[in-house]
């Protein structure tokens, strides 16, 4: 994996940290990503887990299927640090990773981190509620916060509105490589996407004729909203030589 930048990490895994937000997560966003900086040293690994959950005795669910793998760790024990080796689970994509942590997070156990009205209140509570042996597990937090002006995508977490063309319609992750590129829209069985916002980033040229976005040329069926052309994410991939798959339980589409 090539190595990452501590901004690119960040910019990395922000779509998915804002859109799990958007979705109801009751984590602030600066909070989560501090948390993942923290818990991973800024290192995206294959198996997608950013926060250190291991399998434990939890159930599959949609997020989390059962797949695990065995890494080295640390742990606190009466305040000294002890290596030791423990099984995490693996996700198939980082969004999968923070839907799963939000079903952890809904134990009572963590009532207090839910219900903070704060990051730095949010904080505190992971740490007192004891998600991490660390005794100094909140100040970190706090100072990668402040380090890289995290709080900022607090205020982009908040919840959008649907374009007009999309009201009714569900958000869908588009997920490649084990990020998420943007949301799209379920629309009567077929997921729209915005077409420059997620075609530049799989590297298409996107165009547009004054009635129909074209991806590397090739005109596409076309929904125009607020100024935004949204193309059916299986005619883009189809242009790119992409996969495209449908994860039921998660709700989300997979490009491969």
């Amino acid at each position: 994996m090539a190595k990452l930048s501590r901004e690119q990490f960040i910019a990395a895994i922000a779509p998915a940290v804002l859109l799990v937000r958007q979705e109801g997560s009751p984590i602030f966003p600066s909070v989560r990503i501090a948390q993942s900086i923290l818990e991973t040293g800024g290192v995206i690994h294959a198996w997608n887990n950013l926060g250190g959950i291991k399998v434990g005795t939890g159930s599959r669910n949609a997020y989390w299927q059962g797949e695990a793998v065995v890494k080295g760790t640390w742990e606190y024990v009466d305040n000294r640090s002890i290596e030791t080796q423990a099984a995490f689970r693996a996700y198939r994509s980082i969004y999968h990773y923070y839907k799963d942590q939000d079903l952890f997070l809904s134990a009572p156990r963590y009532d207090r981190v839910r219900s903070a009205g704060t990051p730095e209140r949010q904080a505190q509570m992971f740490q007192a509620s004891g998600y991490a042996t660390d005794p100094a597990y909140a100040s970190k937090l706090m100072t990668l916060i402040r380090q890289h002006n995290l709080t900022r995508y607090d205020e982009l977490g908040k919840p959008q509105p649907k374009p007009p063309a999309f009201q009714s319609d569900s958000i869908v992750p588009i997920i490649y490589q084990g990020q998420v590129l943007a949301g799209g829209y379920l629309k009567d069985g077929v997921t729209w996407i915005p077409a420059r916002r997620i075609g530049e980033g799989l590297g298409a040229i996107i165009g547009w004729t004054g009635s129909k976005v074209t991806a590397n040329g090739q005109e596409l069926d076309t929904i125009l909203s607020q100024s935004t052309g949204y193309v059916k994410i299986r005619d883009l991939a189809g242009i790119l030589s992409l996969g495209v798959s449908w994860d039921d339980q998660a709700k989300a589409v997979i490009l491969e």
